[in-house]
Order: C-alpha cells, then sequence, then structure tokens
C-alpha cells in the first residue's frame, strides 16, 4: 500500500490519459491489471506516481519499451530478471 496520497483514474482524466498511453506501449501480455496481492485496498506501484501524471506516463513508458518483443531477451528471461530484482528488494509484487 502506498504511503501518500493517490489519484484514481476515475477521479482525474490527466490520470486515466497517462495510464492508458503507456499500457499501449505494453507488449499485449502485459497490458491488462491483475487484481492486487492482497484483498485489502488496491496496492499499485502505479498509483504512487499518480500526483504527477506525466510522470506516471514516461516512467512506465519506460517499461514498455524494456519489454518490447523485438529485444534479444525472451519473456521467460524477462520474469526471471524480475523476479530476481523483486525478491533483492523485497516487494511483493
Amino acid at each position: 500500500m502506498t504511503w501518500i496520497k493517490t489519484v484514481r483514474m476515475d477521479e482525474d482524466e490527466r490520470v486515466k490519459k497517462a495510464i492508458e498511453a503507456e499500457r499501449k506501449l505494453y507488449p499485449p501480455e502485459y497490458r491488462t491489471p491483475v487484481p492486487a496481492v492482497d484483498h485489502g485496498e488496491a496496492d499499485s506501484i502505479t498509483a504512487s506516481h499518480s500526483l504527477i501524471p506525466d510522470a506516471l506516463y514516461h516512467s512506465f513508458s519506460a517499461f514498455g519499451a524494456m519489454m518490447g518483443p523485438d529485444l534479444p531477451l525472451t519473456r521467460r528471461q524477462q520474469e526471471m530478471i524480475t523476479t530476481l530484482v523483486s525478491v533483492t528488494n523485497r516487494c511483493h509484487y
């Protein structure tokens, strides 16, 4: 859960546009949001960027570029790297 104020997509059109635009850059399998890990209030690393929609768009657009299918890593290799980074950072995502 984020510890800062966040803005939901349905509360601010700028946040909605930023999230929709950056998702278009993702490979198809990453475009559909998944439920939060726990069953409490929705956790989201994206939500922590919602106060600055332009920063949200540019930060997460980088992810889309790094996960491009034209890059030399396979999806399996990408997932192994992201899992290792999450474990190293003690992140539950």
